[in-house]
């Protein structure tokens, strides 16, 4: 295990995160203007199936037990930090990875700080961000009709297999025009979307409405959602919209068993783990969420790592029960989800972190895109209606490479 040098020192504010990110390598976790950036790459750390979370965890510890930390200001996102993101199955083709930039710049509560990790590299200069950033959308392996059909064999499944909820996506693909710079993606996400989180990691791109789960000494957060309906055309439209989402027992149901899920894995780290006694609507700017907020102090030793493996696939992204869910959807999805609705985030020295399921995201191979969007399904689901949910969802993608 190499035996990292990390030199963490306070700065002036830096102003815009994403005017520092790279061109050809971006690493970014922001929310409301906050967060890091990494630039470089001083470690990569990669792995797959289903030890792929284990792995992770064991070898973190092991990482940052032989590291040098000199950190001052001991905020969350200071010291040694990875950024992360895993694959949504044990079967991916997709590598789940630890990278350890060479320079991190963050702003969190007040602080600006950069952290060196074995470099004595010079602050960068921001970048203005002038180019563009735009691909053509399209159907990829399911198609619309496809995805009627897909719905309509769920629902046949809850009726007759004992499932209660599985959560069905559908993918877009793209090709970026020449000369794009992702960059101006990730801006248009991080400006459209500022209280969600914009992530950026090795190609994979998205802002996440959902919380998967936070560490920050010894106190573990999430926030659950679930259920969803469009925004309003106007202030009375959008408060009914609101109200009709609020009142709805089939988008009750469907958060409840997210909920039940997220509960069922942190009560044997926390026994003192509580949730919102009701869901509340949650706004953002293309939909309305049914949200609960969970949280809870830690009776162990788990660290961030080890939580988003008690806690994926909830049955937000997978269904209920999870382990059938996960059949099914592998059944009815002609396609391998890669880190989509897997667990993206960073992770500190000491084990504390922040991580989101990753949603309304895409993955970047070169100039090849690749989107995805589902919706829940469960038995009084609309096929036509999931449908229209998931083009909802797919918007700030598609408008973010528009």
């Amino acid at each position: 295990m190499p035996a990292l040098n990390v030199v963490t020192h306070p700065i002036d504010d830096p102003g815009s995160l994403i005017g520092l990110l790279d061109r050809e390598r971006q690493l970014l976790w922001q929310r409301r203007g906050h967060g890091i950036v990494g630039i470089g790459e001083a470690l990569r750390l990669e792995f797959t199936g289903a030890s792929r979370f284990t792995d992770a965890a064991r070898t973190w510890r092991q990482l940052a037990a032989a590291a040098a930390v000199s950190d001052p200001l001991a905020v969350p996102g200071t010291g040694l930090v990875a950024f992360a993101t895993f694959a949504f199955s044990d079967r991916s083709r997709a590598t789940s990875v630890l990278i350890v930039p060479s320079m991190i710049i963050g702003r969190r509560d007040g602080h600006s700080w950069v952290t060196r990790i074995n470099s004595e590299a010079a602050l960068p200069a921001p970048d203005q961000l002038d180019g563009s950033c735009r691909a053509t959308l399209h159907p990829g392996s399911l198609t619309p009709d496809g995805y009627v059909q897909a719905v309509e064999a769920a629902i046949d499944g809850i009726r007759n297999n004992g499932l209660s909820k599985v959560v069905v996506a559908r993918d877009l693909v793209g090709t970026l025009q020449p000369g794009a710079d992702p960059r101006v993606a990730i801006a248009s996400l991080a400006h459209g979307y500022p209280d969600t989180w914009t992530f950026a990691v090795d190609g994979f791109i998205g802002s996440s409405p959902e919380t998967l789960v936070s560490v920050h000494s010894g106190t573990v957060s999430a926030r659950v959602l679930a259920g969803s309906a469009a925004r309003g055309t106007d202030a009375a439209s959008d408060v009914a919209a609101s109200v009709a989402l609020a009142t709805s027992q089939k988008d009750q149901d469907e958060h409840e068993f997210a909920v039940q899920s997220v509960m069922a894995a942190l009560r044997p780290h926390s026994a003192s783990v509580r949730s919102s006694e009701v869901p509340f609507t949650l706004k953002l700017p293309n939909l309305w969420h049914l949200a609960s907020d969970v949280e809870g102090a830690l009776d162990d030793t788990s660290s961030s790592l080890d939580l988003i493996g008690a806690l994926h696939p909830t049955a937000a992204v997978a269904g209920t029960p999870t382990a059938d869910a996960i059949a099914e959807l592998e059944r009815l999805e002609p396609f391998d989800r890669q880190r989509y609705a897997g667990p993206v985030g960073w992770v500190g020295a000491d084990g504390d972190g922040e991580w989101a399921i990753a949603l309304r995201c895409a993955q970047l191979n070169g100039d090849r895109l690749t989107a995805w969007a589902g919706a829940g399904i469960v038995v009084d689901s609309v096929p036509a209606h999931e449908l229209a949910e998931t083009s909802m969802k797919f918007r700030p993608i598609v408008d973010a490479f528009s």
